[in-house]
Parts: C-alpha cells; structure tokens; sequence
C-alpha cells in the first residue's frame, strides 16, 4: 500500500509562514475540487478560494499541498482507490481513520504544521486519534463551509489539525480571526459514562486519574445521537451527490453503497433524527451548565487493522462517541493517548458552543499534566 498523503503540491500564501495543507474538498481557484473521487477528475476549475483558504493565506501562512481523503468524504478508513491511501505514520498496519486521511498523516508525519480537513461525523478527530494527533472540531458554523464539498451540511464543520496544542490554537487563529487564544488552564470537568473496550477504557482511567474531574454524567440519547447523525449525513450526501450513482461508474464501491443507502432515508426517518438532535442537544447543554468541559474517550476501540477494516460492520461503530456531537453542534477536540500495548486511543473534550478558545486552553492545561504523569 502506497501513502499519497498529498495529492498536489501547492505553492500559495507567504513563504516562510505556517506550513499547511488543506483537504482536497475545499476549493483551489484554478483547480478542479476532486474530493478524491475520479468522477470529479474533470470538473471545472474552481473560481475562487473557499473562504478558509482565502482566509489561510490572508493570515501569512504558507499552503504547500492538497491532502487525500476518503472519497467524497463518506467513509472512515482512509481507503482511496483513485487518489490511493496514505499511509498511518506510526501504526502502518492500522487505518489512518477518515474521511480526513491525509490531512492526519501528513500531520503525524511531520510534512507539515498543521492539516485542515472537515468533521461530518467525526472525520477530523477520528484519524487525528488513530494517527495520533491532535484534532478539532470547531462549533457548528463558526468557521465558514463556502467552497467546501459537500455544498450543503447541517453536520459539517472544518477544523484543524496538529501535532501539539499550541500548534492547534494557532491554527484556528490562522483560519478563523474572531479567535483568539488563551494560556494554558485547568477547569471544571466531567466524564460522561461510556462503554469501552478494555484497554481504551484503561487507557482513559490512566488518562484522565491525575485530572480534577467530578461525579461522572451520562448523556441518556448518545447512542441515539450517533444513529440519528448516520441518518441525516446519508440523507444530505444521497441528495447531494445522489446522481452521481446514476451517472458516474467511477464512484468506489463502498461509497456507492452509502449513497444508495442514504437515498432510502424517509421523510420520517429525518424527522426522528431531528427530534433526537433536539433532545440530545439540550442534555448536552445541560451536562456543560456546571462544568467547562465533558470528557470521554475518543474511539470505543483502538483502530483495526487493514485486515479488520474488510469487515464492514466493523467500521461505522468508531464513531460512536464523536458523530453525536457533530448532531449537536458542540465544539470537540481530540488528544492523543496510548494503550499499555503502544496502541493510538484519545481523549476527547466537548465543550459549550462558542467555547473554542476555551476548549483549546483547557486541552492545553490537560496535556501539561499528561506530559509531566509521563515523565
């Protein structure tokens, strides 16, 4: 298996900035927007720069590449049969996670500062925790989606991605210049009650022992969040990208199969999906009223392996504890940690909507006691 983090070298911005490569759903003025699916091979070039991009170079950074991604950026392994699939750094047998792939290795790889991809239903934090990293999704609609594929989202968010906090926070000022960030601190948290396999359970009892962490909550409609986000992106890709199934015979076969699957969706179907996004939404609020941040682990199991991943069922369940809050809105973020075997896990912090700064402080706070436990 190749590892074509990077589908196209770029020389765009300021040299001697920030080194950044941006995910290749988002426009490039001048070049097609693949969205690492040959059926957009021959798309018209884009007009102009999607806004994070425009925004990007506006702040002095230094854009050198396009990163892969899973095709269409409906699916979580990474797997790319067009553009080809990069490779996980560090844990080579194991999936790089998606739909962001290469945006997380050519972060763990050290290609460059930091990665832009997009979060849909956990496509930023999912590959950051399997390459291990650093990944953010920021509150629904604080950073502009014009220019990004897919054209409409009620779930999608662009986020950063880096190999240390301070990296992370000087991302989201590069593409987002209401932020502004604070020092490192320590706050008020809460573990919401999970259900891991052992050594990530382990790993985030070891994780999270040194933090001041209260009572744990429970947030009663997770599991109903994660399905119900599965709903609404099959939906809203099936509308968006559903003639394609009919007109295009390139589509990758997993893919494919999504799409038709989302078309299935019912007006009824949404309709509940709405309704839990509404409940699980307001438990979400509730668990942050007394507490600056929730935290739980990232991924209910370490990544499979490229063996493991043959199995379909197999997949879609790593985003239980991430999709939710793209259903939500809430702001997420993703640190790395490691099982006793060496294996990629995360901990991940939710925080109120608006909360970024916040969020990036405290994960700042957080990895400082982590580092030093370590030492």
């Amino acid at each position: 298996m190749n590892s074509p983090a990077m589908t196209r070298s770029l020389d765009l911005g300021t040299p001697g900035g920030l080194t950044v490569a941006v995910k290749e759903c988002l426009a490039i003025e001048g070049l097609p927007t693949r969205a690492g699916s040959a059926a957009f091979e021959d798309a018209p070039a884009a007009t102009a720069h999607a806004t994070v991009v425009t925004q990007l170079i506006s702040s002095g950074c230094h854009l050198t590449g396009r990163a892969n991604m899973h095709e269409l950026a409906f699916g979580m392994t990474g797997a790319n049969a067009h553009c080809g699939t990069p490779l996980n750094p560090n844990w080579p047998d194991r999936i790089p996670g998606g739909s962001s792939s290469g945006s997380a290795v050519l972060v763990a790889a050290g290609e460059v500062e930091f990665a832009v991809g997009t979060d849909t239903g956990g496509s930023v934090r999912q590959p950051a925790a399997c390459c291990g990293v650093y990944g953010l999704k920021p509150t629904f609609g604080r950073i502009s989606r014009a220019g990004a594929l897919p054209v409409g989202s009620s779930l999608d968010c662009i986020g950063p991605f880096a190999r240390n906090t301070e990296m992370l926070a000087r991302a989201m000022e590069a593409m987002d210049p209401t932020f502004t960030a604070l020092p490192a601190r320590m706050g008020r948290l809460a573990a919401v009650t999970v259900t891991a396999d052992a050594e990530v359970a382990e790993a985030f009892r070891k994780a999270t022992g040194t933090l001041a962490v209260a009572q744990p909550v429970t947030l009663p409609h997770l599991e109903d969040a994660f399905h119900a986000g599965m709903t609404v992106i099959s939906a809203e890709l099936a509308t968006e990208f559903g003639a394609l199934v009919l007109s295009n015979a390139t589509l990758g076969a997993d893919v494919r199969a999504r799409i038709l699957k989302g078309c299935e969706v019912t007006t009824a179907d949404l309709a509940e999906a709405e309704a839990i996004r509404a409940v699980f939404t307001a438990e979400v609020d509730a668990a942050l009223e007394t507490v600056d941040a929730l935290l739980l682990p990232t991924l209910p199991s370490v990544p499979p392996t490229w063996d493991q991943a043959e199995d379909p069922a197999a997949i879609p369940p790593l985003t239980r504890f991430v999709r939710p809050f793209n259903l939500s809105g809430h702001p997420a973020l993703t640190i790395p940690i490691l099982t006793d075997a060496g294996l990629p896990a995360g901990l991940q912090l939710v925080a109120r909507k608006g909360a970024d700064a916040l969020l990036c402080a405290l994960a700042r706070g957080i990895d400082e006691i982590l580092r030093e436990d370590s030492q």
